[in-house]
């Protein structure tokens, strides 16, 4: 599997606090590795994100990806639930 980072998910990453950088390479390494682990809650969205996919960064932090195809995916958010979906 390939990973890709959209620009919006770059940008946000940076300006996270550099625990929450660890923990999300973590994450991210883990779902390189196993995509559906539990740990990552691998789940469906809805709108308004209609064809992505996201996983648990910690309990409140999320990344947003969608399969671009077979062997590539590409992260286009991370952010808060709140952030996220505003609710």
């Amino acid at each position: 599997m390939h990973i890709l980072f959209a620009k919006r998910f770059r940008k946000t990453y940076q300006r996270l606090p550099k625990s929450l950088q660890k923990q999300c390479d973590e994450r991210l390494l883990l779902f390189e590795k196993e995509p559906f682990h539990q740990l990552l809650n691998n789940h469906q969205l809805h709108d308004p994100y209609v064809g992505c996919r996201s996983i648990n960064i910690t309990g409140d932090y999320r990344a947003i990806f969608y399969n671009e195809n077979p062997n590539v995916v590409r992260f286009i958010a991370i952010g808060t639930h709140h952030e996220l979906f505003g609710t």
